[in-house]
């Protein structure tokens, strides 16, 4: 038997191989010693030997090892692993902030120090953990970029070379070659043959796959619901809305198919295309293992009839979490609707302004709202100090945001600012992190639900760590009596459930 990371079960992985389940699709890669190729767990392709395969946690670890990606089954596309939201080690922060693209952006210096350790001590703790350090895992995620510009779009191959990361040309051919056996020319040939003429130039149109089930009504809910004019549209099972994204600007419409999220992305820049695929899939919790989630709270009889009406409930995430922040402010004490008045009022004010048939502009940035937010914002001062003080700090960075900090610290830094309530810094650790055990137990919409499902909020260790879902039951059980949830627009996809 081959070398399998520690912390996976061979056996368990062996049976799910066998199987070809795809709830394991993303979860760990498979290597085959005799062909060197690593795949999919639901790979059609024969089962390869118990002596023949090894089983490791990232397709950066099998680059590492000298193996190729299967052409058939692409396991570069397989949704990511649910481990990154579950975990809080160094390593889940890491992979959170590199698919996000922080190595392209600021090296690994700049990676580290986020992080709050050295370069070495990083590189040491991935490899051990994953097999691979922080530069193989960015390279990875290169690659995977690469492949989805060569294959959908028709932007030339230097274009989408430095667009994907690259350094150089040649550094882009020899990536693409290795990790996928093809030259990108050929790779975009064989995607022509099956594919539709790619969109326009700064377009990109991708599948972005899931595990099943999903809920799609929820969601449907919770984005029109909270959707803003002007920066967000909800029309007949689409949702639109701008991004503000690293380099510059950009629009996605998504759409939930019973097979994955169609989106339709513009982008300013080609640059961002691998950090706005990470925050759509971060936005629409596609990355959760929904079995492992229902199978856990069914088991509580208070919750077990909330799972069977919507199993495969998500956590909606964030896009953008100093936006995020900042609307949660804005919309404390108020209700959902009057939160959107007043936000498409800021937004229409201050934000930038957008080339889009259907949105006119995008949030504004906490700088801008530090200095012209008092000329827009109505309501009590005492919020509009606080919501002031709060963008102040985000523009000069002594408050900072991003996936890779910890629960606790985020926390403990949103609570230490004048007008972020238990309430609104639990919100937010929860859809910034995607941290799958928040119970927003102060919530009273969340504890009008318990009180109807007879559920005791006060012992909820039962639903850990899937407290975050156990909430989204708890708030969806509510809403629904209240008949609240009877008007959302249907999403435009076949019975999941």
């Amino acid at each position: 038997m081959t070398v399998t990371a520690p912390h996976l079960d061979f056996d368990r992985c062996y049976r799910a191989v066998s199987s070809r389940d795809a709830r394991f699709d993303g979860q760990f890669i498979t290597a085959v010693r005799t062909t060197g190729i690593y795949c999919r767990p639901s790979c059609p392709a024969i089962t390869p030997k118990p002596g023949n395969v090894s089983f490791l946690p990232t397709a950066a670890a099998a680059q590492q090892a000298g193996y190729r990606a299967c052409r058939r089954c692409l396991p570069d596309a397989a949704p990511g692993s649910p481990l990154w939201n579950v975990r809080s080690d160094l390593a889940a922060r890491a992979m959170r902030l590199i698919s996000d693209g922080a190595v392209e952006r600021g090296g690994v210096e700049s990676l580290s120090a986020s992080l709050g350790y050295s370069s070495r001590h990083l590189t040491r703790a991935l490899t051990a953990e994953l097999g691979a350090g922080p530069l193989a895992l960015a390279r990875a995620h290169r690659a995977h970029t690469a492949r989805l510009l060569i294959q959908t779009t028709a932007m030339s191959m230097s274009d989408i070379a430095f667009a994907a990361g690259f350094s150089s040309i040649r550094q882009f051919n020899d990536t693409v070659r290795e990790v996928f056996a093809v030259a990108p020319t050929t790779m975009r040939t064989e995607a022509a043959k099956r594919a539709d003429a790619p969109p326009a130039k700064g377009t990109v149109s991708l599948r972005l796959p899931y595990r099943k089930p999903l809920d799609a009504h929820w969601l449907a809910w919770f984005l029109s619901g909270h959707a803003v004019a002007g920066m967000e549209r909800w029309s007949d099972g689409e949702y639109r809305r701008t991004l503000r994204l690293p380099r510059g600007c950009g629009v996605v419409a998504l759409r939930v198919l019973p097979e994955y999220v169609r989106a339709e992305l513009t982008l300013r820049d080609m640059r961002d295309l691998a950090p706005a695929v990470a925050r759509l899939r971060h936005l629409l919790d596609l990355d959760a293992d929904p079995e492992a989630v229902d199978g856990a709270l069914a088991a509580d009889p208070a919750l077990a009839t909330s799972v069977r009406a919507a199993p495969g409930i998500r956590v909606p995430g964030s896009i953008d979490a100093d936006e995020l922040l900042l609307r949660t402010m804005i919309g404390q004490q108020i209700s959902l609707a009057a939160a959107s008045t007043q936000t498409a009022r800021l937004v229409a004010a201050l934000g930038a302004r957008v080339d889009d048939p259907h949105l006119t502009h995008s949030f504004p940035g906490a700088e801008v709202i530090a200095a012209r937010g008092r000329e827009v914002l109505t309501g009590p001062a005492r919020r509009i100090d606080a919501v002031i003080g709060v963008a102040e700090a985000l523009a000069t960075g002594t408050l900072t945001l991003h996936a890779g900090r910890t629960a606790e610290d985020l926390r403990a830094d949103l609570l230490s600012y004048k007008g972020i309530g238990p309430w609104t810094a639990d919100y937010v650790v929860m859809r910034t992190l995607a941290d799958p055990d928040v119970l927003l137990d102060t919530d009273l919409v969340v504890r009008q639900g318990a009180q109807a499902m007879g559920a005791d909020l006060t012992d909820s260790s039962r639903w850990t760590p899937w407290r975050s879902y156990a909430s989204m039951h708890l708030w969806r059980s509510a809403l629904a009596a209240r008949g609240a949830l009877d008007s959302t627009p249907t999403p435009d996809t076949e019975d999941q459930k």
